[in-house]
């Protein structure tokens, strides 16, 4: 962990300062055809989008022909709402590092967020491993939540026919139902009880024309601006699973969709936890599962820990453990959030308690 105001080296003739705050960056996914390019379009008009660089696949895929003002440098374009739109002709860490260093420099407007659009067809995965690996990205950004699109018309047969979709909806912190006003209420309906079954925490919005506001999906993660403390409750959402543990995924679908092997479940424990057997349990749940591992999100009751531990993980990537300076509340229960693929919630308890010590299950 590093001070606020440390440096490191950077090239030969620059040293780049590690900011007090991470930049928060947001992932913007959904499938083909899902509206992604509508709803960044409309965000990037309204005035809590100034000072965002927004990182796409291909300017041609996101059509922001009508923003571009002057000034292309390289990849890099100011546009008119006062954002930086970027493309990744590569590497997202080398994008990453090159906006910031650009930004230190003052060769662009020094942005305060980075949205980073997938493609449609990209399991969104990858892009938070790479926000939690890369030792220069760690320090100086931060994740701040998983936003996907799904088309209210076409989403329940993607759903059915594409397992990318089901992750990009899974790991999701803010699910947009796009394109509401052309599917009609039944179908809407549906489709949006589907996605609570999938990922019971995530806030569902209808989408018009891509119309949304930024302060609906912004936020979302462990730090709040507007507040400057770490905002762990509305990050986690444990409650969200109290009525999804026992009957998610297979008893409600049929078992030839692709959401049947999602599971969404939240592991409680009344007593403090060892951290070293805690780590052994996570270690070997990532050894032999980290694959299935679509997303964890704790805060932990340690012993010998004042505070809450905070953790994150995706598949076999766990970004630095967080430790607060006091719990949200007076609940000091440790608190675990699961997002897998074909792995049932008894293997979890069962493994903890025989790691962590005989613990019933809360």
């Amino acid at each position: 962990m590093n001070n606020s105001g440390t440096t490191i080296e950077g090239s030969a003739d620059e040293t780049l300062a590690i900011p007090q705050s991470p930049l928060p960056v947001s992932v913007l996914t959904g499938f083909l055809g899902s509206g992604k390019t509508t709803v960044l379009r409309h965000l990037l008009q309204q005035p809590d989008m100034a000072n965002t660089a927004v990182i796409v696949n291909e300017f041609g895929e996101i059509g922001l022909d009508h923003f571009l003002v002057e000034n292309a440098k390289e990849d890099t374009i100011l546009l008119n709402s006062g954002c930086l739109c970027c493309t990744v002709r590569g590497d997202l860490v080398e994008t990453m590092r090159r906006l910031f260093k650009q930004r230190v420099r003052r060769e662009i407007p020094p942005f305060d967020r980075l949205v980073i659009e997938t493609t449609g067809l990209a399991d969104p995965a990858p892009i938070l491993l790479t926000l939690m690996n890369d030792p220069f990205l760690v320090e100086r950004f931060r994740l701040d939540g998983v936003i996907a699109t799904i088309d209210a018309v076409n989403g329940g047969n993607t759903l059915d026919r594409h397992f990318e979709s089901v992750k990009q909806i899974a790991v999701a912190d803010r699910i947009l139902l796009t394109k509401t006003d052309l599917a009609d209420s039944q179908t809407s309906e549906a489709l949006t009880a589907r996605l609570k079954g999938l990922n019971p925490a995530a806030p569902v919005l209808a989408v018009t024309q891509g119309a949304v506001e930024a302060a609906a999906l912004f936020n979302a993660g462990l730090y709040d601006p507007a507040t400057k403390t770490l905002d762990v409750q509305r990050w986690l959402k444990a409650e969200a699973y109290d009525t999804h543990d026992d009957d998610h995924g297979h008893h409600h679908h049929d078992v030839n969709r692709h959401d049947a092997s999602i599971r969404a479940f939240c592991i409680t424990r009344d007593e403090p936890l060892n951290w070293d057997r805690l780590n052994s349990w996570v270690q070997m749940l990532i050894m032999l599962y980290g694959g299935n591992l679509l997303r964890i999100k704790g805060i932990l009751n340690i012993e010998d820990c004042e505070g809450p531990v905070v953790i994150h993980g995706v598949q076999h990537t766990f970004h630095p453990p967080i430790q607060l300076e006091r719990w949200p509340d007076d609940d000091r229960r440790s608190k675990l959030v699961f997002i897998t693929r074909d792995l049932e919630r008894e293997m979890f308890d069962h493994t903890l308690e025989a790691f962590a010590g005989n613990q019933a299950p809360a």
